[in-house]
C-alpha cells in the first residue's frame, strides 16, 4: 500500500529575490497597470505610482533611523497605507510585526514587548477600539517603542516628508544589502492556550508562497483581486498582496473590515476577476439581500481558505458567483501559509471534498501522531509539511520552535488529515478536536458536512462535550437559514437516521445566531466547548 507522502511540482522555479526587488521589477514591467484600489478611501495607484509612493515611505522610515532587522508594528484595518507600509518596510529590511486589529491593551503590550517593536504604525481607531488611548496606556510598559505614527493624521505626512533627507541611492544601497533569507515578518498565531507565538517569516517564505498560490489560479496583469480578508493575517498580506504584486495584478480593498455588501459592491464596480474569503465570508455574501442584484459576471476565480469549505457553499460559488476556477487552499501561518491547493482544472468533486494536493516545491506527509511513522494512504494521521515555506522559527522561542519543527525540517501542524490515492488530502479535524466517544474516533468535519445537506441549515459546527458513560458525546451548534424553523435533537436524529452511524448522531443540538469567531473568521471551538458545558450543565461530568 502506498505511503501518505507526496511532493509538489518544481517546473516553475522559486523566486530568489527580495520582496522589494520583486516589486521594483514588476512595476518596471507593468507601470501603467492598476496596482492598488482602496474603495473606501477613493485611492488609486498604478504600479509605477505605487512603487514610487512606497519608495518615499521607505526613505522616510530610513530618515527615522529604522535599521535592517528593526521591528515595526502595523496595527490597522485594511487600507492603502497598510499595503504601502508593508512594502516600504520590506525594501529597507525592517521586520513587519502584524498586530491584530482586535487586540486590546494586554495583547498589544505582549506583542510589542515580545517582538521588541521599535516603531508602531497605527490607525487612530477601528470599530469599538480607540487605538490612540490604548497606545498611550501601554507605552510605559513597552520600553523598545520609541516612535508611533498614527494614520490619517499629520504623523503620516511627517513620515513621508522625511524622505527628503535620504537619497534614492541610499535606499538602493539598503535594498542591495538584503538577503532573501532574512526575516521580514513576524505574525502572531492565536494559540488556544497561553500567549500567541511569533511565527518569523523570510522574504523567500512569503514572496514565493504568494507567488505560487496565485500562479495556481492563473492571476496576471489583466486580473483584479478583491481582498476582503485582513491584511494582518497571511491570507491578506501574502496570498492577497504578495500574490498580486508578484504577477502585476490589481489589489482591490473593498472596505477596512469585512462587510458582505461592500465586498459584493466592489466586485461589481471594479470588475474583479477574483475574490478571497473564508467559508463564513462566502456564506455571508451568498446570504446578503443584494446578492442576486449584483453583477458578479466578471468573477472567474478566487480562494477559499482558513477552514474546510462546506460542499454547498462551494457549489454556490461556482454556479451563482461565476467562480468556475475557484480554489481551496490549506495551510497555517507557520508555513507562509499555503501547503496544499486545488488546481483550476480539478473537477468539482476534488474542489468540494479535498484541500488539494501538494503546493509547488513543498513536500507533504501524513504520520501517526504517536509513532511519527508515515501512514498508508486512506488512513488519518497528523499532516506534516516541509520546504521553502516553513518558517524560520518562533521569534525568540527556540523551545516552541523545536517542538513544532522536527530535526528533519518537517513542520507538524496538529491537523488530522487523510491522503487519498490520488495525492489529494482532506483535513478531518484538529488532533485536539477529535471526539472519542465510547472508544470510537469521531471526526467533527464529517458530521458538519452531513448537517450542511439539511435544507434549513446554513452552517453547523460539531464539538465533543464530556459524558460520564461514553467519555465524550457529540454536540452540534447550528445556524438556521433565514425564516426557517429551528431544529431540535429529535429532528436532527430523524434526518440522520439511516445515513450516519448511531455514534455519530449528535446527542445535543444548540441553535445559535452566530458562532464565537476569531477575527480571521475561524470558529473558536474551545470557547464553544466551554459554553456548551455551561449551557448543558455538564461541569460535573
Amino acid at each position: 500500500m502506498t505511503d501518505s507522502y507526496d511532493a509538489g511540482p518544481t517546473d516553475v522555479p522559486i523566486l530568489e529575490e527580495t520582496i522589494g526587488a520583486n516589486l521594483s521589477r514588476i512595476a518596471a514591467e507593468h507601470p501603467d497597470v492598476d496596482a492598488l484600489v482602496d474603495v473606501a478611501q477613493g485611492l488609486r495607484y498604478t504600479y509605477a505610482e505605487l512603487n514610487a509612493e512606497i519608495d518615499v515611505v521607505a526613505r522616510g522610515l530610513m530618515a527615522c533611523g529604522i535599521a535592517t532587522g528593526d521591528r515595526v508594528g502595523l496595527w490597522a484595518p485594511n487600507r492603502a497605507e497598510w499595503t504601502i507600509s508593508q512594502y516600504a518596510l520590506a525594501k529597507i529590511g525592517a521586520i513587519l510585526v502584524n498586530v491584530n486589529p482586535a487586540y486590546r491593551t494586554h495583547e498589544l503590550a505582549y506583542v510589542l514587548n515580545q517582538s521588541g517593536t521599535r516603531m508602531l504604525i497605527a490607525a487612530t481607531s477601528f470599530k469599538s477600539s480607540d487605538y490612540v488611548a490604548m497606545v498611550a496606556e501601554v507605552r510605559e510598559s513597552a520600553p523598545a517603542l520609541t516612535d508611533v505614527v498614527f494614520l490619517g493624521t499629520d504623523d503620516w505626512d511627517r513620515l513621508r516628508d522625511g524622505a527628503s533627507e535620504v537619497s534614492p541611492d541610499d535606499l538602493a544601497a539598503r535594498m542591495a544589502s538584503l538577503a532573501n533569507t532574512d526575516p521580514i515578518n513576524i505574525q502572531y498565531t492565536s494559540g488556544t492556550t497561553g500567549f500567541p507565538k511569533g511565527a518569523t517569516l523570510s522574504h523567500r517564505n512569503i514572496l514565493n508562497n504568494g507567488y505560487f498560490t496565485t500562479e495556481l489560479i492563473g492571476l496576471g496583469p489583466d486580473d483584479r483581486l478583491c481582498i476582503p480578508v485582513p491584511f494582518y493575517h497571511c491570507f491578506g498580506m501574502v496570498m492577497g498582496n504578495l500574490g498580486c504584486t508578484s504577477h502585476g495584478t490589481t489589489m482591490v480593498i473593498p472596505a477596512p473590515g469585512f462587510d458582505p455588501g461592500s465586498t459584493l459592491a466592489a466586485v461589481e464596480a471594479e470588475r474583479c476577476t477574483g475574490v478571497y474569503g473564508v467559508p463564513t465570508m462566502f456564506i455571508a455574501m451568498q446570504s446578503h439581500p443584494e446578492f442576486a442584484e449584483r453583477d458578479l459576471s466578471s468573477l472567474r476565480t478566487g480562494i477559499m481558505a482558513g477552514a474546510v469549505c462546506p460542499v454547498e457553499v462551494m457549489k454556490h460559488c461556482v454556479e451563482d458567483m461565476h467562480m468556475s476556477e475557484v480554489a481551496i487552499a490549506y495551510g497555517m501561518t507557520e508555513t507562509s501559509p499555503v501547503s496544499c491547493q486545488t488546481r483550476m482544472t480539478d473537477d468539482l468533486e476534488r474542489r468540494t471534498s479535498s484541500i488539494g494536493r501538494a503546493h509547488p516545491h513543498v513536500e507533504i506527509k501524513v504520520v501517526d501522531p504517536e509513532t511519527g511513522e508515515t501512514v498508508p494512504r486512506g488512513e488519518p494521521g497528523e499532516f506534516c509539511t516541509r520546504g521553502y515555506s516553513v518558517m524560520l522559527g518562533y521569534w525568540e522561542d527556540p523551545e516552541k520552535t523545536s517542538a513544532a519543527i522536527d530535526p528533519d525540517g518537517w513542520m507538524h501542524t496538529g491537523d488530522l488529515a487523510v491522503m487519498r490515492d490520488d495525492g489529494y488530502c482532506n483535513v478531518v479535524g484538529r488532533i485536539k478536536d477529535m471526539v472519542i466517544r465510547g472508544g470510537e474516533n469521531v471526526y467533527p468535519r464529517e458530521i458538519e458536512e452531513f448537517l450542511y445537506t439539511h435544507p434549513d441549515v446554513e452552517d453547523a459546527q460539531v464539538i465533543g462535550v464530556p459524558d460520564a458513560k461514553y467519555g465524550e458525546e457529540i454536540c452540534a451548534w447550528i445556524r438556521m437559514r433565514p425564516g426557517r424553523t429551528a431544529l431540535d435533537v429529535d429532528a436532527v436524529r430523524d434526518f440522520a437516521r439511516e445515513r450516519l452511524a448511531h455514534y455519530k448522531i449528535p446527542r445535543y443540538v444548540h441553535v445559535v445566531d452566530e458562532f464565537p469567531m476569531t477575527v480571521t473568521g475561524k470558529v473558536r471551538k474551545v470557547e464553544m466547548r466551554e459554553r456548551s458545558v455551561e449551557i448543558l450543565g455538564l461541569s460535573g461530568e
